[in-house]
Formats: C-alpha cells, sequence, structure tokens
C-alpha cells in the first residue's frame, strides 16, 4: 500500500527554519516525482517544490526560490524541503504528493495534480 506521511512542521517565528519530511512506505521514492505543495487558508494549493525521477532536477515556486531546498536520501526513502527565513506568507499545510510520470516534475513546472498523497503538516509562521 503507498503511502507518504509528513511531519516537521510547527510554529515558529519569521526568519526561523523548519525542516519538513516526507516518508514513503510501499514504494521506492526514487521512481517518482515528489512535490511539495501548500495550502493557505481560502486560497488554492499551490506546488512549492519538486524533485523529479529522471535526473534529480528540482523546481521551486519564485516566492520560495532561494529560501527552500528539497533533497532526497534514498537510504531513508524520504524527500525533505528546508525551508530558511520562513515569512509570514508561508504559512500553510504543507503536503508532499508522489507521481510516477517522468513529467510530473521539470525545473520550470510542477504538475498540479499528482496521484499520492500525503495527509499533510501544518506551518505557521507569526512573530
Amino acid at each position: 500500500q503507498v503511502q507518504l506521511v509528513e511531519s516537521g512542521g510547527g510554529s515558529v517565528q519569521p526568519g526561523e527554519s523548519l525542516r519538513l519530511s516526507c516518508t514513503a512506505s510501499g514504494f521506492a521514492l526514487n521512481n517518482y516525482a515528489i512535490g511539495w505543495f501548500r495550502q493557505a487558508p481560502g486560497k488554492e494549493r499551490e506546488g512549492v517544490s519538486c524533485i523529479n525521477n529522471r535526473d534529480g532536477s528540482t523546481y521551486y515556486l519564485s516566492d520560495v526560490r532561494g529560501r527552500f531546498t528539497i533533497s532526497r536520501d534514498s537510504t531513508k526513502n524520504t524527500v525533505y524541503l528546508q525551508m530558511n527565513s520562513l515569512k509570514a506568507e508561508d504559512t500553510a499545510v504543507y503536503s508532499c504528493a508522489a507521481d510516477p510520470d517522468l513529467w510530473a516534475c521539470t525545473k520550470r513546472v510542477i504538475k498540479k495534480s499528482y496521484d499520492y498523497w500525503g495527509r499533510g503538516t501544518q506551518v505557521i509562521v507569526s512573530p
């Protein structure tokens, strides 16, 4: 059974950091594009970052580029999202998702609808 579990969310002050983890069971992450999405109250879900399963290329939403870093640890079957210099507008529920489509993640585009989703982890950035 394919399962994705996020962890690492929390409440921090502006400028601080968090590292989110997305751990998979039932499949090998290396064979899937992994994306991080977020949804703030009253807003549509948006793709924040992804790492593809072809050559490890990564994508970042312009608002987070230079502050967030996505990485993959195959030995732990886990993908991380390191979030630095957090801002209040980063407040959202962050979910990870997996998709076997080789084009679900490119340097320029993240596919909006992935096949498998975790339940999400809350990130709150507030003074």
